[in-house]
């Protein structure tokens, strides 16, 4: 399927939705499913508890239920989305754990059954680097031959140090592997990094953006970090609060303009915060819905007269010459 390539030159950043405009005739919806997997750092094969900051309950809708088959949760979804625009076609986003995370001949059978569903153009597949194989990526890339495929990967942090203290189980390296491996198929690549977790630092934070620029990435996902009722975080920062720091809003905005100014340019970016449930957050408490955040990301970008890449790393290298 088409890629973009450039800038958005409406905006200051290449936002991750006139990337699917470039790509689809309608207008594309998202539609969660959980399919009722679990992930190694759970089921003991690598780790028990998982990762220090996460509850899934945070991010599943109420139709997302896994005692439902996958097409009873995609029609409801579509149930639900298609009132306000009824020519709209759907992505099914397997967001809930691990997505990859089983015998082959079952994983087909699940994404076979979502893409039999009419309006559905694609999959957006939730997962961990740690966790596809040659035989998955082969056949996805055959899928991504007349489909639309997306890999997400939940990289969280470049630091291998972060990744073992928020019990991730996987490396770095696991990551480039799986993402290189991913892109080589014609799949297109997403990744989630985390801003703000432990023990890193502001300027690690950036490093971190030129990492990615080296990676076969096409979408990626920020947030801050957020510390979430019945985690294991959460109980670590009631012992240690010494470990964290919480952005307040204008901070944040600042770490994001330094990185969206390092990021290469055709990386499309798909959000920048995360929203988690009022009843579950412990903090921080920001008010702001996912919108009015971006509003105040590009008025920042155009206060700094800045963009997207401006001084990524090849940039800066070519300056210094």
């Amino acid at each position: 399927m088409q890629k973009a390539k450039a800038v958005n030159q409406k905006k200051r950043y290449n936002d991750y939705t006139s990337v699917l405009k470039a790509i689809f005739p309608e207008r594309i919806q998202k539609i969660l499913v959980n399919a009722g997997f679990t992930c190694p750092n759970r089921d003991g094969s690598k780790g028990t508890g998982g990762c220090t900051y996460c509850n899934n309950q945070s991010f599943s809708p109420e139709y997302c239920q896994p005692h439902k088959s996958i097409a009873q949760q995609v029609e409801e979804g579509i149930a639900f989305f298609s009132h306000k625009y009824p020519s709209q076609q759907y992505l099914v986003y397997f967001q809930a754990y691990t997505n990859t995370y089983d015998d082959i001949s079952k994983l087909k059978n699940l994404y076979q059954e979502a893409l039999s569903i009419k309006g559905v153009e694609g999959l957006v597949i939730g997962t961990r680097p740690d966790c596809v194989s040659d035989e998955l990526l082969d056949y996805l890339g055959e899928l991504a031959q007349r489909k639309y495929i997306m890999v997400e990967y939940g990289l969280e942090s470049t630091y291998d140090n972060t990744l073992e203290f928020i019990n991730r189980g996987h490396s770095v390296a696991e990551a480039e592997t799986a993402l290189r491996a991913t892109a080589e198929r014609g799949i297109s690549t997403g990744a989630h990094l985390i801003l703000g977790l432990p023990h890193e630092t502001h300027d690690m934070l950036l490093a971190s953006a030129d990492i990615l620029n080296s990676l076969p990435i096409n979408a990626l996902k920020l947030h801050q970090l957020q510390l979430i009722k019945g985690t294991i975080m959460a109980e670590q920062y009631t012992e240690h609060p010494e470990w964290f720091r919480f952005f307040e809003v204008d901070d944040y905005i600042e770490l994001l303009v330094d990185f969206i100014e390092r990021l290469r340019p055709d990386i499309a970016i798909e959000r920048f915060v995360s929203q988690s449930p009022k009843e579950l957050l412990i903090m921080p408490h920001w008010g702001l819905k996912n919108f009015e955040f971006t509003a105040k990301v590009e008025k920042r970008l155009r206060e700094r007269d800045t963009w997207q890449g401006k001084i990524h790393k090849e940039q800066r290298v070519k300056m210094k010459e």
